[in-house]
């Protein structure tokens, strides 16, 4: 008879088993690789000593020789003392692909999630599905992505990409809400060596699927140098964010500067004199939030357009701005999905969004036009219509045509408006203007009087026509401020915006984005 002695024993030696599955090959594997383990990572990102594993000794049946965990780790954890759920691959086991014990360790996981309404953190390095377990594998996946659907919007899901997501790997993370990669990672339905059979083209990995290509597209939301860094960002995300759309995200150090400050001040003279000079947009947003903490999501791509969070009064907002050290500022098909996913993010977690303003409108050009510039930016109008939390906007200098409308204005869902005095605030800029209404009377002129002509109407257009006035004047926007007085006038406005309720009663299921 066995007693409780051998049988704790048994459990030690089979724990010891569970932990480094593949056993001194995986350890070799891992260290030729110079990665960490499964464990390890999901222990750099959680609290220190919260993480509870959840289902470490299934395992395929029926198979000999299957290995503990089947290829993933799971279980729950904390960040900041707020409760999280972690899935993790392990490279070591199958190459982290998806067996059917994988996938119901993740679904299993995932369900926890939904019902305890808590983010969940995907951390991948998977080979994809495992051939040999044929439609098993295919079916699980299915599940999971399933699984995601319920969670989307209801719960933070984050994914890391560490190493290898290839084939059906990728749908997994590309499903939920952020994408963060380090740079020595890489994503593709198909690898190089599928691709040269099938096409011939001879390519490499990191030009295929590498994190760098992928966060210039848009695929990717953040590289990071390294996973430590990776996980150091994710934790700084969710900190922003609340655990589900049932509650609101943490306040964090409220009432700070309540009066105007130097930094406040040095934006009086923060807009160039001149139209045609550009400016770091960053310097006006470390200026209006709290603590100068900006954490920008998207900085690789479409950069004429910034995305990110930041802190009013201690609480999350959503912020998009113009950069108009990038194209002058100007829209394009890319910043118009990365503003779309943003928008639709924040609103989904009840961020209150702040628009910060400087467009000569939307990006002229053949490429533009072939890209789907417009669908693209019809996407952007609908994310801000459809948009149910507060928002408020500042418009620094030029907002231009489309630009104007789209990027916050109050006629398309903007509840408070505000405009500097530098505000240029019209259908388009002077110098466009010119070429169009004035080319007659340009014409007209002598030769050499036309130079003289043409600035004399510009310099009119900019006095009478593009300012703030003929806007404040009908209600278009609500005041114009000093610039001095934004971060508090924000603090103010959401203050004002704090119980916002847009509960509309309608019949339909759901409105149709053009795509």
């Amino acid at each position: 008879m066995t007693g409780t002695r051998e049988k704790l024993e048994e459990l030690r030696g089979i724990l010891e088993l569970a932990e480094e599955p593949a056993g001194e090959t995986g350890i070799a594997k891992r260290k030729t690789k110079g990665i960490p383990s499964a464990r390890e990572r999901v222990r750099a990102l959680l609290d220190p000593g919260s993480f509870v594993e959840i289902g470490a000794l299934m395992r395929q049946t029926a198979q000999p020789g299957a290995m503990y965990g089947d290829g993933v780790v799971t279980g729950r954890g904390r960040i900041d003392g707020r409760p999280v759920v972690v899935i993790a691959h392990d490279q070591t086991v199958h190459g982290g692909s998806v067996g059917e014990m994988f996938g119901r360790k993740v679904a299993t996981a995932m369900e926890f999630a939904y019902e305890n309404a808590c983010p969940v953190v995907a951390i991948n390095d998977s080979g994809g599905a495992r051939i040999q377990d044929a439609v098993t594998s295919l079916a699980w996946y299915a599940l999971m992505c399933r699984r995601q659907g319920d969670m989307s919007g209801y719960v933070p899901q984050v994914a890391i990409m560490l190493g290898k997501c290839a084939a059906g790997s990728v749908y997994g993370p590309v499903n939920m809400d952020v994408l963060v990669a380090t740079e020595k990672s890489y994503m593709f339905v198909t690898g190089p060596e599928v691709t040269r059979e099938v096409t011939g083209a001879d390519v490499s990995a990191d030009e295929l699927g590498g994190a760098a290509a992928l966060a210039r597209n848009g695929t990717v939301h953040h590289v990071a140098p390294d996973e430590q860094a990776a996980f150091d960002w994710v934790r700084s995300y969710l900190s922003f964010l609340p655990s589900s759309c049932l509650e609101l995200p943490p306040v964090v150090n409220p009432g700070l500067e309540p009066e105007v400050t130097s930094h406040d001040l040095e934006l009086n003279s923060i807009i160039p004199d001149s139209d045609k000079v550009g400016y770091d947009m960053h310097e006006i947003l470390v200026r209006i939030f709290d603590d100068g903490d900006f954490h920008e999501m998207g900085a690789a791509t479409a950069q004429n357009l910034i995305t990110g969070f930041a802190r009013v009064d201690g609480r999350s907002v959503g912020v998009v701005a113009n950069q108009p050290q990038v194209l002058g500022g100007a829209l394009d098909a890319q910043c118009s999905d990365k503003a779309t996913h943003f928008i639709r993010l924040c609103d989904a977690y009840g961020l209150p969004l702040v628009f910060v303003v400087d467009t000569p409108g939307v990006l002229p050009g053949i490429e533009e036009e072939r890209s789907g510039v417009i669908k693209r930016g019809g996407r952007f109008f609908r994310a801000v219509i459809e948009a149910t939390v507060p928002i408020v906007t500042v418009v620094t200098r030029k907002a231009y045509g489309g630009g104007y409308a789209v990027m916050g204005c109050k006629q398309l869902g903007a509840d408070i408006s505000l405009a500097w005095p530098t505000a240029r605030i019209a259908v388009m800029g002077a110098e466009s203007m010119v070429g169009i209404v004035g080319r007659r009377q340009l014409e007209a002129a002598p030769v050499d009087q036309r130079a003289t002509v043409r600035q004399q109407m510009i310099d009119f257009y900019n006095a009478t026509m593009a300012t703030p006035w003929i806007a404040a004047e009908r209600g278009y926007i609500d005041a114009v401020i000093e610039p001095s007085q934004t971060r508090l006038e924000i603090r103010k406005a959401l203050r004002l915006l704090r119980d916002k309720n847009t509960a509309k009663p309608n019949p339909r299921k759901h409105s149709l984005l053009p795509v």
